[in-house]
């Protein structure tokens, strides 16, 4: 799996979690970007 696989996965998840708790919106776009920015760096291979 690489991060082609991975990234749009992620972008669901958080996605459906922002619309059942609103509040989660900051800290998971906080996530999101730190997690997509280990991936597209290579410091975290799947």
């Amino acid at each position: 799996m690489n991060i082609h696989n991975i990234s749009p996965i992620i972008s669901l998840i958080f996605g459906i979690l922002i619309l059942t708790n609103p509040k989660l919106l900051s800290v998971l776009v906080g996530l999101y970007l730190i997690i997509n920015g280990l991936l597209s760096l290579g410091v975290i291979r799947l």
